[in-house]
């Protein structure tokens, strides 16, 4: 576990990644979390998590009043925009992480989030396992579809600062991430106990879920392996698990019909799993396997008191 570190965690109110990541960390070490904290609830849980927030808007690209020697940058913010909003996107995603990076350029590491949703679809093999060095950029993310493009970006910018400026650099591709706050896995888990349709554009939709704790204890490591030109990781599970596995696994721990409902859409990722091997050789495996995790959550979210 990292210690006596001055720590930078951006767009810190991720339930799933970034809060639970700057809370573990923030015992041991100085964590100032920077976000919009436009709402007070997040912002609330944060400050009791024992980390000195700053109000940021990297849209805006104001770091005024920010301090310059963090020794550690953790940066996950991320801004989703619908269509018609490419440009603000980047602006808020690409160009928001150069500055963060500018502004640190003096840290002795950098991690860097992007998503292995950049990974040009395979309509052809649903099931392939992305590589680092598979083709980028060319898919669509329903839920969010300026992500690809402006991660794309993100990549090049967070390339170009660990060039531009000597700054060790980790780009980690995460993936499908779960634990008890949430993540894909545990909303279609509580779709199935509501007795809701669970919506997909393929089947099989296969994933490589990781554990919140998994990313909690390999972040270390991944600052480890940080290096100038930048370091690019699939921050996934080891497992590959379908949307409809869990799904099913959902429905039998509840005692519950499933309905997975299947609607194509065109240029949507056809599989989201991701090789392991590169992190695997900077971390080790994970800690958690997704069936036993899948139910220990079924357990605390589900089961009657």
């Amino acid at each position: 576990m990292l210690s006596g570190e001055k720590i930078l965690v951006t767009g810190v109110t991720g339930a799933v990644t970034s809060w639970p990541i700057a809370k573990s960390l923030a015992s041991e070490n100085e964590v100032w979390g920077v976000a919009r904290f436009s709402d007070p609830e997040a912002r609330g849980r944060v400050e009791a998590s024992g980390i000195r927030v700053h109000p940021v808007d990297l849209a805006q690209g104001e770091l005024s009043g920010l301090p310059d020697d963090f020794t550690v940058v953790l940066h996950f913010a991320h801004a989703r925009m619908g269509e018609g909003e490419f440009i603000e996107a980047i602006q808020a995603n690409a160009v928001g992480a150069g500055l963060v990076l500018q502004h640190c350029r003096k840290a002795r590491a950098a991690l860097v989030i992007s998503s292995a949703a950049i990974y040009s679809t395979r309509p052809d093999d649903p099931m392939h396992l992305f590589s680092e060095g598979d083709d980028i950029g060319r898919s669509y993310t329903p839920w969010a579809p300026t992500s690809p493009a402006s991660k794309v970006s993100l990549e090049a910018v967070a390339r170009f600062c660990a060039e531009a400026f000597s700054l060790p650099v980790t780009i980690a591709r995460i993936s499908t991430a779960y634990g008890p706050a949430g993540g894909m896995p545990i909303m279609d888990m509580d779709s199935v106990v509501a007795g809701k349709t669970v919506h997909t554009w393929s089947d099989p939709y296969p994933h490589s879920p990781i554990h919140t704790d998994d990313l909690i204890e390999q972040v270390e490591p991944l600052l480890h392996a940080a290096s100038a030109p930048a370091n690019i990781v699939n921050w996934c599970g080891d497992e590959v698990v379908t949307q409809r596995e869990w799904c099913v696994q959902a429905g039998e721990l509840a005692g519950a019909e499933v309905d997975l409902q299947l609607t194509p859409i065109p240029g949507a990722q056809q599989g989201g799993a991701a090789n392991p091997d590169h992190r695997r050789s900077i971390t080790g495996p994970c800690r958690r396997v997704f069936r036993e995790s899948f139910q220990e959550i079924f357990h605390e979210r589900h089961s009657p008191v």
